[in-house]
Protein backbone atom coordinates (compact mmCIF):
# COMPACT_ATOMS: atom_id res chain seq x y z
CA UNK A 1 0.00 0.00 0.00
CA UNK A 2 1.47 3.66 -0.64
CA UNK A 3 1.80 5.58 2.22
CA UNK A 4 -0.51 8.40 0.85
CA UNK A 5 -3.78 8.41 -0.25
CA UNK A 6 -6.34 10.71 -2.74
CA UNK A 7 -8.72 11.97 -0.29
CA UNK A 8 -11.12 15.11 -0.63
CA UNK A 9 -11.35 17.63 2.33
CA UNK A 10 -13.35 20.29 3.94
CA UNK A 11 -11.21 23.53 2.87
CA UNK A 12 -12.94 25.98 4.99
CA UNK A 13 -16.71 26.00 6.06
CA UNK A 14 -19.19 26.90 3.08
CA UNK A 15 -21.28 25.32 -0.17
CA UNK A 16 -20.07 22.62 -1.71
CA UNK A 17 -17.43 24.14 -3.52
CA UNK A 18 -15.10 24.14 -0.34
CA UNK A 19 -14.38 20.23 -1.10
CA UNK A 20 -11.64 19.92 -2.66
CA UNK A 21 -9.37 17.05 -3.77
CA UNK A 22 -5.95 16.72 -1.73
CA UNK A 23 -3.37 14.00 -0.40
CA UNK A 24 -3.70 13.10 2.83
CA UNK A 25 -1.02 9.69 4.96
CA UNK A 26 -2.97 6.86 5.01
CA UNK A 27 -4.15 5.85 8.06
CA UNK A 28 -2.83 3.08 10.44
CA UNK A 29 -5.42 1.24 12.43
CA UNK A 30 -5.70 1.45 16.44
CA UNK A 31 -6.77 -1.68 18.52
CA UNK A 32 -9.94 -2.79 17.55
CA UNK A 33 -9.87 -1.16 13.93
CA UNK A 34 -9.26 -2.18 10.50
CA UNK A 35 -8.27 -0.07 7.40
CA UNK A 36 -10.61 -0.39 4.38
CA UNK A 37 -9.44 0.24 0.74
CA UNK A 38 -12.49 1.95 -0.60
CA UNK A 39 -14.21 1.55 -4.38
CA UNK A 40 -17.62 3.70 -2.87
CA UNK A 41 -19.03 5.89 -0.12
CA UNK A 42 -22.07 7.13 0.36
CA UNK A 43 -23.05 10.50 0.33
CA UNK A 44 -25.15 12.22 3.21
CA UNK A 45 -26.67 15.09 4.86
CA UNK A 46 -24.29 15.09 7.70
CA UNK A 47 -21.66 15.27 5.43
CA UNK A 48 -23.25 18.61 4.25
CA UNK A 49 -23.78 19.71 7.95
CA UNK A 50 -20.22 19.40 8.58
CA UNK A 51 -18.97 20.75 5.49
CA UNK A 52 -21.20 23.72 6.33
CA UNK A 53 -19.42 24.22 9.88
CA UNK A 54 -22.53 23.14 11.69
CA UNK A 55 -21.79 19.41 12.77
CA UNK A 56 -18.37 18.75 14.13
CA UNK A 57 -16.25 15.34 13.89
CA UNK A 58 -16.17 13.88 17.13
CA UNK A 59 -12.14 14.48 18.56
CA UNK A 60 -11.02 11.43 17.15
CA UNK A 61 -12.13 11.03 14.50
CA UNK A 62 -10.77 12.28 10.82
CA UNK A 63 -11.33 15.85 9.68
CA UNK A 64 -12.68 14.32 6.41
CA UNK A 65 -16.19 14.24 5.28
CA UNK A 66 -17.57 10.72 4.56
CA UNK A 67 -19.88 8.31 6.94
CA UNK A 68 -19.94 5.05 5.61
CA UNK A 69 -18.21 3.05 2.80
CA UNK A 70 -17.42 -0.10 1.16
CA UNK A 71 -14.58 -1.97 -0.13
CA UNK A 72 -11.71 -4.10 0.96
CA UNK A 73 -10.23 -4.95 4.42
CA UNK A 74 -6.12 -4.45 4.13
CA UNK A 75 -5.44 -4.35 7.25
CA UNK A 76 -6.02 -5.27 11.05
CA UNK A 77 -5.81 -3.49 14.73
CA UNK A 78 -4.58 -5.13 17.21
CA UNK A 79 -7.29 -7.59 18.69
CA UNK A 80 -9.33 -7.76 15.75
CA UNK A 81 -11.73 -10.81 15.25
CA UNK A 82 -14.13 -11.67 13.05
CA UNK A 83 -12.83 -9.75 10.17
CA UNK A 84 -9.79 -10.47 7.76
CA UNK A 85 -7.60 -9.15 4.99
CA UNK A 86 -9.23 -9.47 2.00
CA UNK A 87 -12.93 -9.58 3.09
CA UNK A 88 -15.37 -7.47 1.48
CA UNK A 89 -17.30 -5.31 3.58
CA UNK A 90 -19.45 -2.36 4.44
CA UNK A 91 -18.70 -0.16 7.10
CA UNK A 92 -20.28 2.73 9.42
CA UNK A 93 -17.39 5.09 9.59
CA UNK A 94 -16.73 7.74 12.09
CA UNK A 95 -15.57 10.27 9.51
CA UNK A 96 -13.05 9.61 6.36
CA UNK A 97 -14.87 8.30 3.61
CA UNK A 98 -13.99 10.67 0.95
CA UNK A 99 -11.17 8.63 0.62
CA UNK A 100 -9.23 5.66 -0.85
CA UNK A 101 -8.45 4.26 2.48
CA UNK A 102 -10.50 4.81 6.04
CA UNK A 103 -9.74 3.23 9.60
CA UNK A 104 -13.19 2.74 11.20
CA UNK A 105 -13.78 -0.15 14.16
CA UNK A 106 -13.92 -3.88 13.02
CA UNK A 107 -17.47 -3.99 14.89
CA UNK A 108 -18.93 -1.77 12.84
CA UNK A 109 -18.13 -3.86 9.84
CA UNK A 110 -20.79 -5.84 7.76
CA UNK A 111 -20.58 -7.94 4.98
CA UNK A 112 -21.78 -7.63 1.77
CA UNK A 113 -25.03 -8.48 1.29
CA UNK A 114 -25.25 -11.64 -0.80
CA UNK A 115 -25.33 -10.83 -4.62
CA UNK A 116 -25.06 -7.10 -4.02
CA UNK A 117 -22.27 -4.54 -5.79
CA UNK A 118 -19.52 -2.66 -3.96
CA UNK A 119 -21.42 0.48 -5.05
CA UNK A 120 -25.10 -0.15 -3.38
CA UNK A 121 -23.43 -1.96 -0.52
CA UNK A 122 -21.57 1.46 0.59
CA UNK A 123 -24.91 2.90 0.94
CA UNK A 124 -26.64 0.88 3.08
CA UNK A 125 -24.42 1.77 6.88
CA UNK A 126 -25.79 5.54 7.62
CA UNK A 127 -29.08 4.62 6.60
CA UNK A 128 -29.95 1.50 8.01
CA UNK A 129 -27.98 2.13 11.50
CA UNK A 130 -29.60 4.89 11.59
CA UNK A 131 -33.33 3.64 10.71
CA UNK A 132 -33.05 0.48 12.57
CA UNK A 133 -31.83 2.52 15.72
CA UNK A 134 -34.38 4.99 15.71
CA UNK A 135 -37.40 3.51 14.18
CA UNK A 136 -37.09 -0.32 15.83
CA UNK A 137 -34.94 0.35 18.90
CA UNK A 138 -35.70 3.44 20.09
CA UNK A 139 -39.03 3.44 18.87
CA UNK A 140 -40.56 0.30 19.32
CA UNK A 141 -42.41 -0.05 15.73
CA UNK A 142 -44.07 -3.61 15.58
CA UNK A 143 -46.04 -5.58 12.87
CA UNK A 144 -49.60 -3.86 12.38
CA UNK A 145 -48.98 -0.44 13.86
CA UNK A 146 -49.33 3.06 11.63
CA UNK A 147 -45.75 4.37 10.81
CA UNK A 148 -45.35 8.06 9.29
CA UNK A 149 -42.06 8.90 8.03
CA UNK A 150 -41.00 12.25 6.26
CA UNK A 151 -38.58 13.00 3.40
CA UNK A 152 -40.15 9.07 1.41
CA UNK A 153 -38.04 9.93 -1.07
CA UNK A 154 -34.46 10.33 0.95
CA UNK A 155 -32.15 7.77 1.44
CA UNK A 156 -33.54 7.20 5.17
CA UNK A 157 -37.17 7.61 3.87
CA UNK A 158 -36.97 4.89 1.46
CA UNK A 159 -35.29 2.49 4.01
CA UNK A 160 -37.78 3.07 6.03
CA UNK A 161 -40.34 2.65 4.13
CA UNK A 162 -39.11 -1.24 3.28
CA UNK A 163 -37.99 -2.10 6.26
CA UNK A 164 -41.03 -0.86 8.39
CA UNK A 165 -43.37 -3.20 5.10
CA UNK A 166 -41.01 -6.39 5.50
CA UNK A 167 -42.10 -6.52 9.38
CA UNK A 168 -45.21 -5.61 9.13
CA UNK A 169 -46.33 -1.61 9.43
CA UNK A 170 -48.53 0.02 7.81
CA UNK A 171 -46.81 2.98 6.13
CA UNK A 172 -47.39 6.80 5.66
CA UNK A 173 -44.69 8.86 3.94
CA UNK A 174 -44.41 12.22 2.84
CA UNK A 175 -42.58 13.57 -0.45
CA UNK A 176 -42.07 16.91 -2.90
CA UNK A 177 -43.44 15.24 -5.91
CA UNK A 178 -45.82 13.23 -7.53
CA UNK A 179 -43.02 10.99 -9.09
CA UNK A 180 -41.39 11.18 -5.32
CA UNK A 181 -44.77 9.74 -3.95
CA UNK A 182 -44.86 6.97 -6.75
CA UNK A 183 -41.65 5.87 -5.64
CA UNK A 184 -42.23 5.58 -2.19
CA UNK A 185 -45.60 3.69 -2.95
CA UNK A 186 -43.32 1.12 -5.67
CA UNK A 187 -41.56 0.59 -2.16
CA UNK A 188 -44.74 -0.57 -0.24
CA UNK A 189 -45.92 2.93 1.21
CA UNK A 190 -49.60 2.53 1.45
CA UNK A 191 -49.91 6.11 1.44
CA UNK A 192 -47.60 8.92 -0.33
CA UNK A 193 -48.82 12.41 0.40
CA UNK A 194 -47.76 15.24 -1.55
CA UNK A 195 -46.81 17.28 1.53
CA UNK A 196 -47.20 20.53 -1.34
CA UNK A 197 -51.50 19.77 -2.25
CA UNK A 198 -52.11 17.57 1.15
CA UNK A 199 -51.87 17.92 4.67
CA UNK A 200 -50.54 15.28 6.27
CA UNK A 201 -52.03 16.07 9.40
CA UNK A 202 -55.77 15.21 8.29
CA UNK A 203 -54.34 12.42 6.25
CA UNK A 204 -53.50 10.51 9.37
CA UNK A 205 -56.18 11.85 11.67
CA UNK A 206 -58.22 10.18 9.12
CA UNK A 207 -56.56 6.68 9.41
CA UNK A 208 -56.63 6.67 13.40
CA UNK A 209 -53.12 8.78 13.63
CA UNK A 210 -49.91 7.38 13.68
CA UNK A 211 -48.19 5.09 16.30
CA UNK A 212 -44.74 5.88 15.22
CA UNK A 213 -43.35 8.61 13.45
CA UNK A 214 -39.98 9.60 12.07
CA UNK A 215 -39.04 13.15 11.36
CA UNK A 216 -36.10 14.60 9.99
CA UNK A 217 -37.78 18.25 9.10
CA UNK A 218 -38.69 19.55 12.56
CA UNK A 219 -39.64 23.20 12.52
CA UNK A 220 -43.41 23.50 12.51
CA UNK A 221 -43.76 19.86 11.95
CA UNK A 222 -43.10 19.02 15.42
CA UNK A 223 -46.47 20.50 16.23
CA UNK A 224 -48.29 18.94 13.35
CA UNK A 225 -46.40 15.47 14.46
CA UNK A 226 -47.97 15.82 17.76
CA UNK A 227 -51.15 16.44 16.11
CA UNK A 228 -51.08 13.08 14.11
CA UNK A 229 -50.12 11.07 16.61
CA UNK A 230 -52.50 8.47 17.86
CA UNK A 231 -53.10 7.87 21.62
CA UNK A 232 -49.61 6.66 23.82
CA UNK A 233 -47.60 7.77 19.94
CA UNK A 234 -44.25 8.14 19.49
CA UNK A 235 -42.57 10.95 18.01
CA UNK A 236 -38.85 10.35 16.91
CA UNK A 237 -36.57 13.27 15.66
CA UNK A 238 -33.33 12.62 13.67
CA UNK A 239 -32.71 15.99 12.35
CA UNK A 240 -34.16 19.31 11.65
CA UNK A 241 -34.13 20.78 8.21
CA UNK A 242 -36.36 23.73 8.99
CA UNK A 243 -34.72 24.01 12.36
CA UNK A 244 -35.01 22.85 15.93
CA UNK A 245 -37.07 25.02 17.60
CA UNK A 246 -41.32 25.25 17.51
CA UNK A 247 -43.92 26.27 19.77
CA UNK A 248 -45.79 23.15 21.32
CA UNK A 249 -48.69 22.56 23.73
CA UNK A 250 -47.21 20.11 25.98
CA UNK A 251 -51.12 18.94 27.19
CA UNK A 252 -51.47 17.00 24.21
CA UNK A 253 -48.35 15.06 25.27
CA UNK A 254 -49.82 14.50 29.08
CA UNK A 255 -53.24 14.24 27.92
CA UNK A 256 -52.54 11.38 25.41
CA UNK A 257 -49.87 10.16 26.81
CA UNK A 258 -47.07 11.09 23.94
CA UNK A 259 -43.23 9.92 23.64
CA UNK A 260 -40.94 12.54 22.35
CA UNK A 261 -37.70 11.72 21.92
CA UNK A 262 -34.79 11.43 19.27
CA UNK A 263 -31.37 10.92 18.65
CA UNK A 264 -28.07 11.21 16.32
CA UNK A 265 -25.92 8.46 15.38
CA UNK A 266 -22.50 10.03 14.95
CA UNK A 267 -21.86 10.68 18.49
CA UNK A 268 -22.78 7.34 19.87
CA UNK A 269 -20.22 5.37 21.43
CA UNK A 270 -18.90 2.45 19.77
CA UNK A 271 -20.55 -0.04 21.89
CA UNK A 272 -23.98 1.26 20.90
CA UNK A 273 -22.35 1.17 17.31
CA UNK A 274 -21.70 -2.03 17.85
CA UNK A 275 -24.87 -3.19 19.24
CA UNK A 276 -26.68 -1.80 16.31
CA UNK A 277 -24.59 -3.46 14.15
CA UNK A 278 -24.82 -7.07 15.55
CA UNK A 279 -28.90 -5.98 15.41
CA UNK A 280 -28.55 -5.21 11.46
CA UNK A 281 -27.18 -8.42 11.38
CA UNK A 282 -29.48 -10.66 12.83
CA UNK A 283 -32.33 -9.17 12.35
CA UNK A 284 -31.51 -7.17 8.59
CA UNK A 285 -29.08 -8.58 6.79
CA UNK A 286 -31.36 -12.01 5.76
CA UNK A 287 -33.49 -9.38 4.29
CA UNK A 288 -30.75 -8.14 2.22
CA UNK A 289 -29.27 -11.25 1.06
CA UNK A 290 -32.64 -12.45 0.12
CA UNK A 291 -33.06 -9.00 -2.08
CA UNK A 292 -36.60 -8.22 -0.23
CA UNK A 293 -35.03 -4.91 0.36
CA UNK A 294 -31.81 -2.79 -0.95
CA UNK A 295 -30.82 0.70 -1.48
CA UNK A 296 -32.54 3.04 -3.83
CA UNK A 297 -29.43 4.37 -5.87
CA UNK A 298 -29.76 7.97 -7.22
CA UNK A 299 -26.82 9.14 -8.96
CA UNK A 300 -22.89 8.62 -9.01
CA UNK A 301 -20.12 10.87 -9.22
CA UNK A 302 -16.06 10.49 -9.01
CA UNK A 303 -14.54 11.34 -5.28
CA UNK A 304 -13.06 14.67 -7.12
CA UNK A 305 -16.30 15.38 -7.92
CA UNK A 306 -17.99 15.79 -4.38
CA UNK A 307 -18.91 19.48 -4.78
CA UNK A 308 -21.31 18.42 -7.40
CA UNK A 309 -22.50 15.10 -5.61
CA UNK A 310 -23.22 17.36 -2.94
CA UNK A 311 -25.06 20.52 -4.56
CA UNK A 312 -27.37 17.26 -6.15
CA UNK A 313 -27.85 16.21 -2.60
CA UNK A 314 -28.66 19.99 -1.17
CA UNK A 315 -30.95 20.48 -4.55
CA UNK A 316 -33.36 17.98 -3.00
CA UNK A 317 -34.33 16.48 -6.50
CA UNK A 318 -32.43 12.90 -6.01
CA UNK A 319 -34.38 9.99 -5.16
CA UNK A 320 -32.27 7.94 -2.84
CA UNK A 321 -28.79 7.65 -2.69
CA UNK A 322 -25.83 9.41 -4.25
CA UNK A 323 -22.77 7.70 -3.89
CA UNK A 324 -19.15 8.46 -4.91
CA UNK A 325 -16.54 6.43 -6.78
CA UNK A 326 -13.39 5.95 -5.21
CA UNK A 327 -11.49 3.25 -6.94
Amino acid sequence: MAETMNAVEITEPGGPEVLAPTTRPRPEPRAGEVVIRLAYAGVNRPDALQRAGAYDPPPTASDLPGLEGAGEVVALGEGVTGVRRGDPVCALLPGGGYAEYVATPAAHCLPVPQGMALREAACLPETFFTVWSNVFMRGGLVAGERFLVHGGSSGIGTTAIQLARAFGARVFTTAGSEEKCATCADLGAERAINYRTEDFVSVLRAEGGAHLILDMVGGDYIPRNVKSLTEEGRLVMIAFLQGPKAELNFAQVMVRRLTLTGATLRPQSDLAKARIAEALHEHVWPLLDAGRVGPVMDSEFDLAEAAQAHARMESSAHIGKIVLKVA
